[in-house]
């Protein structure tokens, strides 16, 4: 199904440029693009395709979504951003959240995203419990992406790769480490580690393990570890994909 982007204006077009520099420029400082990109993911992660509710339309700005247990944490990312928000009043917090998650994986050496703005911020958060359990297999996750979300087996796998940045905090998910030794670089060494087996230091989550043990999945974990090309081509497009669940649906 196409998309029909809404028209913004020339000076809405103008804040997401100069907010796009402001976010890199806080990204480098803080060394938080794991956090940002998961703001904008579980932000947008929370869509469902039969009510037409929740998505990336701004709704993590109220506590009432950052108390979700899935989104440990993320009151920081809010925090760390509402500077920069102050400073353009015209974007939506869905766009400026999006957009966060975008150059964070520009700024860490990953794919660029295209980014189209024009989300409406919506009022109220979605109902706790629609992001995924990393406790759980490819039933869940295919229960989540494919059935809530409206994504595919690809882009599951290609949207796991993004744990190449980051790492688990006990406090905020129950799990401890990093997927990858370089937590701050994006890459596919994701796919590769996870292809090597466990090594000490590094984690490997039961939702990682299913990209393994499922034969749909392993083959695309089998291309992403061989290609990384093929696994930034693939990523944009998932990520875009994410980024847009109910919005600009033609």
């Amino acid at each position: 199904m196409g998309k029909s982007y809404p028209t913004i204006s020339a000076e809405y077009e103008t804040a997401v440029v100069k907010a796009k520099r402001k976010l890199r420029a806080l990204i480098a400082e803080k060394n938080c693009a794991p956090l940002m990109l998961r703001l904008a993911w579980h932000s947008a992660g929370t869509y469902d395709v039969q009510s037409k509710t929740g998505g990336p339309f701004g709704t993590m700005r109220h506590k009432l979504e950052q108390s979700h247990a899935a989104n440990n944490g993320l009151e920081i990312a809010v925090k760390l951003l509402e500077p920069i928000k102050e400073q353009f009043p015209i974007l939506s917090y869905g766009d400026f959240y999006q957009l966060a998650g975008v150059v964070a994986v520009e700024v860490t050496g990953g794919p660029e995203v295209p980014f189209h703005p024009g989300r409406e911020d919506k009022p109220e958060p979605p109902k706790e419990g629609r992001l995924p359990d990393a406790t759980k297999g490819s039933d869940h996750l295919r229960d989540v992406f494919v059935k809530q979300m409206g994504l595919s087996d690809q882009d599951i796998v290609a949207l796991s790769g993004g744990h190449t940045l980051g790492r688990c905090h006990k406090e905020r998910s129950g799990f401890e480490g990093a997927w990858t030794a370089n937590p701050l670089v994006f890459d596919n060494t994701y796919f590769t580690e996870l292809l090597a087996g466990e090594k000490e230091g590094l984690l490997q989550l039961p939702s990682d393990k299913a990209l393994l043990s499922d034969p749909l999945f392993r083959p695309y974990v089998e291309k992403y570890a061989a290609d990384e090309d093929a696994f930034f081509a693939d990523y944009a497009e998932a990520h875009l994909k994410l980024s847009e669940l109910g919005f600009a649906e033609a």
